[in-house]
C-alpha cells in the first residue's frame, strides 16, 4: 500500500528513483533512497511514530522540519532521532519510540485535571 503521490497535476510525473528497505517496528518497507524517514513511513500509511512518554497518547510528524521533536524514534540502535530531518537509508532498523527517558512531566495529572 502507497499513499505517495506518484503523478501530480502540475509537476507531472515524478522522477524514478532508487528504492531501498528498511524496518519499523519490525515491519518490512520501501522508501527512496534519500527521502526523510518520515516521509518514507507517511507514504506507507503510518501515522504513529511513538507514545507519549508519561500519558501514552500517539505523537507522530507535527512540524516536519525538526523544530518540535514529536517525530522521535530509535534508528539503529539511537534513541530520540528525527523522523523528519533523518534521510532513509537500505537496512534501517527503526522502533517506534514507546519509553523514552524525559524529565518533563504532565501536569495535569497532578492537578486533577
Amino acid at each position: 500500500m502507497t499513499e505517495r503521490i506518484m503523478s501530480h497535476p502540475i509537476l507531472g510525473d515524478l522522477p524514478h528513483k532508487e528504492k531501498v528497505t528498511f524496518t519499523f517496528d519490525d515491519q518490512l518497507y520501501e522508501a527512496y533512497k534519500g527521502e526523510s524517514l518520515a516521509a518514507a513511513l507517511l507514504a506507507q500509511g503510518v501515522r504513529t511514530l511513538r507514545v507519549h512518554e508519561e500519558t501514552g497518547h500517539p505523537r507522530g510528524i507535527y512540524c516536519n522540519i525538526g523544530h518540535c521533536f514529536e517525530c522521535r524514534v530509535n534508528i539503529n540502535g539511537l534513541d530520540g532521532e528525527r523522523a523528519c530531518i533523518t534521510p532513509v537509508a537500505e537496512g534501517m532498523v527503526v522502533k517506534s519510540g514507546k519509553v523514552l527517558p524525559t524529565t518533563v512531566r504532565d501536569w495535569r495529572k497532578h492537578h486533577g485535571k
